[in-house]
């Protein structure tokens, strides 16, 4: 008889139900071993495209394929039991058309089995969204600051600061609500706005840089565990310090064997009990 349990994952219908409830807990992972460690405290695992400056050095997440994105959607389907897994398009994937849009996001869903896409931008991307949503595709939004969209931006800019600003924000999350995404990222927007949004959509908004108004809450991974440092942005909150102990565990193991401690009897193939006992004693 089979002792393996049965978990049933997270859906993106049961994460839209959630809106005005309990908090969506959401996280990026990009690897099996990160998805596993992190699978049983979120309702959600975002591979996004932030993996191109957090896993592979690029100033921006310009440079990330498609390829990359359903290699490493699959580790985290591989590594993960519980959450609801959703996958970025990366960018020049979907803005083409609706129908370019759809090859890409059902190759994602079929190559890795996740649960659903997120995709960049609001009122623009509304008829592709719609597109999506009505051949059951699952979409994640995102509107407020698009990180595919910084060159545009002129840089790395908060969103809403100004009348024109916030009514452009808020334009495009209705209209992503509209147009069927299940939920929407709201990223580096002014605290009022992102409140505001929330307010007014009917499906569950996910902060980064937002409000704690909003129905839940995403950061990177590497960044809240002080694995990425780069830079640290405003938004982030540290709850470890990874990094330095991988540093410090690296330079004791570079100490060890330049004395020549590791590796020791215990650590080898072939050295009888005795002398290991002895070389201990």
């Amino acid at each position: 008889m089979s002792t393996h349990r049965h978990i049933k994952r997270i859906t993106a219908p049961h994460l839209r139900a959630r809106k005005g409830a309990e908090p969506i807990v959401v996280l990026t992972a990009y690897t099996a071993p990160m998805a596993k460690q992190i699978d049983d405290h979120v309702d959600m695992l975002l591979v996004g495209d932030s993996l191109g400056m957090v896993l592979y050095g690029m100033d921006s997440t310009l440079g990330v394929t498609l390829d990359m994105m359903i290699a490493h959607g699959k580790a985290v389907m591989r590594g993960s039991e519980r959450a609801c897994v959703i996958v970025d398009l990366p960018f020049a994937t979907y803005q083409e058309s609706p129908e370019q849009a759809y090859r890409n996001a059902a190759r994602v869903m079929a190559e890795t089995g996740c649960a659903g896409v997120k995709l960049e931008g609001g009122v623009a991307m509304a008829p592709t969204i719609a597109f999506l949503a009505a051949r059951s595709i699952p979409v994640l939004g995102h509107v407020g600051l698009m990180p595919q969209s910084v060159h545009a931006y002129g840089g790395y800019r908060v969103q809403g600061k100004d009348p024109d600003g916030a009514e452009a924000v808020m334009a495009d999350a209705l209209a992503v609500a509209g147009a069927g995404a299940f939920a929407m990222v709201v990223e580096g927007t002014m605290e009022w706005v992102a409140r505001d949004i929330t307010a007014a959509v009917p499906v569950p908004t996910i902060g980064i840089g937002a409000s704690p108004a909003c129905d839940g809450q995403v950061l990177v991974t590497e960044d809240l565990t002080g694995l990425f440092t780069a830079f640290t942005p405003k938004f982030v909150k540290r709850y470890a310090e990874l990094g330095t102990a991988l540093s410090d565990a690296a330079a004791s193991y570079a100490r060890d064997v330049r004395a020549r401690r590791f590796p020791g009897p215990e650590h080898c193939f072939g050295v009888p009990a005795v002398d290991r006992a002895a070389s201990d004693g």
